[in-house]
């Protein structure tokens, strides 16, 4: 019976997750959610908007003690300083080398379509633009001035620096620190209990957040920009489907058809929380015990993606900055378009952590090459949608990086990986959830 249950907390995902399209089509097609309908208030904007704020509270709950304790366990697992020397930098150039692909993909990809061109603007949308953080501040910030408040506000970067000094410090402290080490390998197996916990219940939020979605944002608006949609999400396919899945078998040597298999669940919650933050508990145990990363890797390069990596973003900006360049007849000309590729590789690192971060970047790209910021309000109505289907692409980049880096220092248990039932839950019984952490 155990065994039959294996599986049901995926199906139930995939489940809830279609009944929320079928439920949001049928109430927002039906009329039923205008303002200030029984609909609207009470079940959309109420009991949808509370369970799924809930659910994405609960993950965002887990994010800072779980990256905290699982990084000083990973830095005290590798035992080696250079070692993590080679992971941060190999992970780093992987995420960066990915975002450049993916922009560069986007932009073939939106000029051969020619979309924009002859547009009649239909969205009444604005938009202000934000300005971005400069390069230096965030280098600055990366040492959190008080360690605390860095974690009280959620910020990633301070976080993982912070966590990996204390892991370096308790090395260097010796056999003194054995009862530290086993303390914080305690907590974290704790915290990848609660995960579990948590993750129980999504198929229920996993409903509520796309019914509440897709109620509010209807065909109308999609159909008006349909040639955008079209394109971006054709470029998003791409990339995650051919270039991560080029790359992951090249670099090491993986099955891309059981890491397809494996990373559904991580894909879904990105899709419905829109937040790779928010998705890093999910990740992190997908990684570890789907796939078979040791903890010493994934602990580090998983929380590292979900602040820097931005493939999904970087297609984004990609399309809509072709786009709008044809609704408004800018010509861009090769020197437009390298500029926005190495433009959203630096603001990748440049905007890392800062809420809104997409419509951030993309109005840094437009005012570099010219493009009037208020051509977002064009893309303004259908980015909610897109931002969902763009983290999906971007938590499956952190998963394909972290197998990647982690093959390459023998860091990957390849029979877990290669096992489609390994680290599968049964959630009938939440006392028997794997911890989920890779042998060395």
């Amino acid at each position: 019976m155990a065994e039959a249950n294996k599986t049901s907390l995926t199906v139930k995902v995939l489940v809830g997750m279609g009944l929320g399209i079928l439920v949001g089509l049928i109430i927002n097609l039906t009329g039923l959610n205008a303002d200030g309908s029984f609909t609207n208030v009470y079940v959309v904007e109420g009991l949808f908007n509370v369970v799924g704020k809930m659910f994405v509270n609960s993950l965002k709950m887990l994010v800072v003690p779980l990256v905290f304790f699982s990084l000083i366990c990973g830095v005290c697992g590798i035992g080696n300083i250079s070692m993590l020397g080679r992971v941060g930098s190999k992970a780093f150039g992987l995420y960066m080398l990915t975002t450049a692909i993916a922009i560069a993909v986007a932009i073939m990809l939106a000029s051969a379509s020619g979309i924009g061109a002859g547009f009649e603007q239909v969205s009444a949308s604005t938009f202000e633009g934000k300005e971005s953080p400069p390069l230096a501040q965030v280098l600055i910030d990366i040492i959190p001035g008080n360690p605390i408040n860095a974690m009280a506000n959620g910020d990633m970067l301070p976080i993982i620096f912070f966590s990996i000094l204390i892991g370096i410090a308790i090395l260097m402290v010796g056999e003194r620190a054995k009862g530290v080490i086993d303390g914080a390998e305690v907590l974290n197996e704790v915290m990848m209990k609660m995960v579990n916990i948590v993750m129980a219940v999504a198929p229920y939020a996993v409903f509520a957040l796309i019914a509440r979605s897709i109620a509010d944002l209807g065909l109308d608006l999609l159909m008006s920009l349909a040639g955008y949609v079209v394109v971006l999400v054709s470029a998003l396919l791409i990339h995650l489907f051919v270039t991560q899945m080029f790359l992951l078998k090249l670099l090491s040597g993986l099955s891309p058809v059981m890491f397809l298999r494996k990373i559904r669940n991580v894909q879904v919650f990105a899709f419905s929380t829109a937040s790779s933050n928010a998705t890093i508990p999910v990740t992190m145990r997908t990684v570890t015990s789907r796939m078979g990363v040791n903890n010493s890797v994934a602990s580090f390069t998983v929380p590292f993606g979900a602040t820097i990596n931005m493939d999904g973003t970087a297609i984004m900006q990609g399309v809509a900055t072709v786009f709008i360049a044809n609704v408004y007849g800018v010509e861009l000309g090769i020197a437009g378009y390298l500029t926005v590729i190495l433009m959203s590789v630096l603001a990748s690192i440049g905007t890392a952590g800062v809420p809104g971060v997409g419509l951030i970047m993309l109005s840094m790209v437009f005012a570099q090459v010219g493009l009037p910021v208020e051509g977002i309000g064009l893309v303004l109505g259908v980015d909610r949608l897109m931002d969902m289907i763009r983290t999906a692409v971007n938590v499956s980049g952190d998963a394909v990086v972290s197998s990647i880096v982690a093959k390459s220092e023998g860091k990957l248990d390849e029979t877990i990986y290669n096992d489609p039932e390994a680290g599968v839950t049964d959630t009938d019984s939440l006392t028997q959830f794997p911890v989920g952490q890779a042998a060395e």
